[in-house]
């Protein structure tokens, strides 16, 4: 069976509430087939009652994190189990943000991810190398050292898992992966995961590309083989995010 894409849109700490509901406002106005692409938008967590109310059927609403705890005495936090409550069926872990500006270790993310898969949550998984990382030939190791914690977690299950590779030296600077960049890193990733779960776990897996995508180098990602949609930062803070969108769903 040919993997269903999916666009998700990374709004990060970005937004108001007249500006989430004029981007909602031009979502929906956006023309893209539904069944041939899934559609994802993480709103900052204010936002996301709102934005699940004003978006049209189709579009799902992510968190773009949540804590390696439960319910108690932890200021600030939001678990598994109230995203779940609150209605979400996604949630969003790894990103290099976090996992640089917070700390967030692979020993931190292997909880989260193993409590985001008890409460049957979907996840976007992201996985990339930095800039040296790429210059000293070591991409695929750090695609292997982000992956192992996935491949470790006694509760997945990879029908709710989405990766997201991300080549941090091209989020948000503007740097893109060469489409052969991108599709040699995604094809790595689905032969690990073939060799260490299953060729029919990998051959199902969807890959998303991110790093500076934008409407004019959607379509070339896309015809990837590996590539199977995007996750978008910027971009998604835009109307023409809708030409991503519909991008993926045409390829």
């Amino acid at each position: 069976m040919p993997r269903t894409p999916i666009v998700g849109g990374n709004w990060k700490c970005n937004g108001t509430v007249a500006s989430s509901k004029a981007l909602c406002e031009a979502l929906n106005a956006g023309e893209w087939d539904t069944s041939k692409v899934e559609t994802v938008v993480c709103p900052v967590a204010l936002h996301i009652p709102m934005v699940q109310d004003l978006v049209k059927p189709g579009i799902k609403v992510a968190a773009q994190n949540c804590s390696g705890t439960g319910n108690g005495a932890f200021t600030g936090e939001i678990n598994a189990a109230q995203v779940k409550d609150a209605g979400l069926e996604w949630v969003l872990l790894g990103h290099s943000e976090r996992r640089k500006l917070y700390g967030e270790t692979e020993e931190i993310l292997a909880t989260k991810l193993s409590m985001v898969m008890k409460e049957g949550l979907k996840v976007i998984y992201c996985i990339g190398e930095q800039l040296e990382d790429r210059e000293a030939g070591k991409t695929n190791d750090v695609i292997a050292q982000h992956m192992a914690t996935v491949f470790a977690c006694p509760d997945i299950d990879y029908e709710r898992v989405v990766i997201a590779y991300e080549p941090v030296w091209a989020i948000g600077t503007g740097k893109v992966a060469t489409a052969a960049q991108a599709e040699d890193a995604h094809k790595y990733t689905r032969e690990l995961t073939a060799e260490k779960v299953s060729k029919n776990v990998a051959d199902g897996l969807r890959i998303q590309y991110g790093g500076s995508v934008s409407p004019g180098n959607c379509v070339e990602l896309m015809s990837c083989p590996n590539v199977d949609g995007f996750l978008v930062g910027g971009a998604s803070l835009k109307p023409d995010f809708c030409t991503i969108i519909k991008a993926a769903a045409e390829a």
